[in-house]
């Protein structure tokens, strides 16, 4: 299959030119805000079916959900058709939530997050900003990163719009409450030169507490 970067709405993004299925001209178009976070770990805002093709070269066993509205049904069709697994945890994004809030709902889901089984696995909120901010920055801190990396990379996904709240929340988060409730995982890294570092789990850590899993 032969690709070529082409201009899409102002960014590059990358085409498939005569694979011979017959789609050669559509774009591979990532979601809003994407990036890779870790090893088979990504985060966005809100896919849209024009990023469906692009999602699939992921090959994603699981999506992170965390808005409080229901999946639209072309998105639940799609995930259902390549047997990717939703986990719904809501947070009211209408509102700043409190920093206790934050803290329970963010906790459960990082308990999902760092479950290896469940990986390769997209992160996405509406706009890959507050939530999933918070989210990835609480899998920072359980990877040790210093303060003020863990709130660099915060920023520069919310830009101009960070909030307050959310930064007390990252500079508050104490991860050794996270490893008391999963005293019975086994944290490991591998390739610290290399940024590859990855959470293997030996036990079950999907819990139903405010999680909706399809």
């Amino acid at each position: 299959m032969d690709l070529k970067i082409i201009k899409y709405g102002g960014k590059e993004t990358v085409e498939n030119d005569g694979d011979g299925d017959g789609d050669g001209d559509l774009p591979f178009i990532p979601p809003i805000n994407f990036a890779n976070v870790e090893d088979r770990v990504y985060r966005s805002g809100f896919p849209q079916p024009a990023n469906f093709r692009f999602l699939e070269t992921l090959q994603l066993r699981s999506v992170i959900y965390l808005c409080t509205e229901p999946y639209p049904r072309e998105n639940l069709e799609f995930l259902k058709s390549r047997n990717i697994r939703l986990f719904q945890i809501g947070i009211d994004g209408t509102k700043e939530p409190s920093v206790d809030v934050l803290r329970s709902i963010i906790t459960e889901a990082l308990k999902v997050l760092i479950d290896v089984r469940i990986h390769p696995v997209l992160i996405h909120c509406k706009r890959g900003k507050h939530r999933t901010g918070c989210l990835v920055g609480t899998l920072r801190k359980v990877q040790n990163w210093c303060m003020s990396s863990v709130l660099e990379e915060y920023k520069i996904y919310a830009g101009v719009k960070s909030r307050d709240t959310d930064l007390k929340f990252l500079e508050t988060y104490d991860v050794t409450y996270l490893r008391q409730c999963l005293h019975s995982i086994i944290y490991q890294y591998h390739g610290y030169g290399s940024k590859k570092r990855r959470l293997l789990s030996g036990q079950d850590v999907l819990h139903k507490s405010r999680i909706t899993s399809v």
